[in-house]
């Protein structure tokens, strides 16, 4: 289980490295004349996923370690990484945790973008079932899912919203 506790930290630590990119990023975009949008749904966001990190960890410290399904997560876990810095990377100055956004600026459509409207919340979905399951921690991955179908339905058509109105198509 020890190993299960540092992969945790490590997303954590990877979620303390997103707010330092944010915070820059946020900086940079309302210098720039951003505009921010939705700040009533963050609070929720940030305590649903230190909610999944706890969570993982506390379950997790009452579950076995299934090699089948638990490599099989691990690799999940990557992969959403992956796509997730992906995202942030062809973003670049535009991507945040919170939804500021720049008047005149053109869509992004590189990237993962050119497939996917929202593929950073690809990676959120995927990395909530699959952290959790590295350690079949299956509560917390259905709790974490549950909680975050609704926020995600709130955040997409409060970025949507944002986008349409500032955004040159």
């Amino acid at each position: 289980m020890s190993w299960y506790v540092v992969l945790v930290l490590l997303v954590a630590l990877e979620r303390v490295a997103e707010l330092v990119v944010s915070l820059r990023n946020a900086r940079w975009s309302f210098a720039q004349g951003g505009v921010e949008s939705g700040r009533g749904h963050y609070p929720f966001m940030v305590a649903l996923h230190t909610g999944l990190l706890a969570g993982c960890l506390a379950e997790a410290a009452h579950r076995p370690f299934v090699p089948w399904l638990g490599w099989t997560m691990f690799a999940v876990v990557l992969l959403s990484q992956g796509l997730r810095w992906w995202c942030i990377a062809v973003l670049g100055h535009q991507w945040n945790t919170r939804v500021i956004v720049v008047p005149g600026l053109r869509l992004v459509a590189g990237g993962p973008y050119r497939w996917l409207r929202h593929p950073n919340y690809v990676a959120v979905i995927a990395e909530g079932i699959a952290l959790p399951l590295v350690h079949t921690a299956w509560v917390t991955a259905t709790v974490f899912t549950v909680l975050n179908i609704p926020l995600l339905a709130v955040r997409i058509r409060t970025e949507e919203a944002a986008l349409n109105s500032a955004l040159l198509k």
